[in-house]
């Protein structure tokens, strides 16, 4: 796949003093959508090397809201982790800080608009230690692979995933459900908080892989495939390519599409 003015790929290398390097790629596609909500992003601590934060933001809410959501995600997540500092901070409390203030201001911003903006969350924090942290709320995923198996992965605030983990429907049965869409927790509602889950990653080492993407990515892929494709290619041609399998499979019908990838690769011999 050639990128084009909706497709934005970037790739990253950083070194880690343990024989490791950190490779990094985001991709954003506006899929057959009218607009784009969706937001993404992978950054260096500005400070300290090998410490990196990655987001998926999947706004909702109209034109404007979704996208003003999804923005007001990515510019609390780089206040929060410019400020943040490995060492003395922990992970998993800037991410539920990002998570509460990304929340009370897409709140604010519905009473001063008049709009009702929404967006999920994924986000990831690794520390310079090579530990991790990561939270979501939504039905955007993180993904934690190893040497291209599925090692874990998070669980959708959504009514189809309630209706899975009661043992109602099937996996495959809930990516066709007719209210598939339907969203139990996220950032921005009235009627309650969003849900929080910190998970706890021991440290990674080579041929670990952390994927956040939103459902206009995951929802044409088994875990198996994506790990196939994130385990072949390096990170910033393995987002080109499952973009594009992704807009092959929509079929003309596809949702806006993010994903921001860190994987941690081995040195070369010398």
């Amino acid at each position: 796949m050639q990128p084009n003015q909706n497709v934005r790929a970037i790739g990253a290398r950083a070194p880690l003093t343990r024989g490791f390097r950190l490779a990094a790629a985001t991709a954003l596609h506006q899929g057959d959508r009218p607009y784009q909500q969706d937001q993404v992003l992978v950054m260096n601590h500005p400070r300290k090397s090998g410490c990196v934060l990655g987001v998926v933001a999947d706004g909702m809410g109209g034109r404007s809201g979704g996208r003003k959501a999804s923005d007001q995600v990515l510019m609390t997540a780089r206040q929060l982790f410019t400020r943040f500092k490995p060492g003395q901070d922990e992970p998993a409390d800037v991410l539920r800080q990002l998570l509460d203030d990304a929340n009370t201001v897409i709140k604010l911003t519905a009473i001063a608009s008049e709009q009702e903006p929404h967006s999920t969350l994924a986000a990831f924090l690794m520390s310079p230690e090579g530990d991790c942290a990561w939270i979501h709320a939504g039905d955007s995923r993180i993904y934690h692979f190893h040497q291209g198996r599925l090692v874990k992965r998070t669980k959708d605030h959504s009514y189809v995933q309630a209706l899975v983990d009661r043992g109602e429907i099937s996996e495959a049965e809930a990516n066709v459900h007719p209210k598939s869409n339907i969203l139990l927790g996220c950032l921005g509602m009235k009627t309650a908080p969003p849900p929080v889950e910190i998970h706890r990653a021991p440290v990674l080492k080579a041929g670990d892989l952390l994927m956040a993407c939103s459902d206009g990515l995951w929802h044409y892929f088994t875990p198996e495939e994506l790990g196939a494709v994130l385990e072949e290619f390096p990170p910033r041609k393995a987002v080109e390519l499952l973009v594009s399998e992704a807009r092959v499979r929509a079929r003309g019908a596809g949702d806006n599409i993010s994903l921001a990838v860190l994987k941690v690769d081995p040195l070369p011999a010398a």
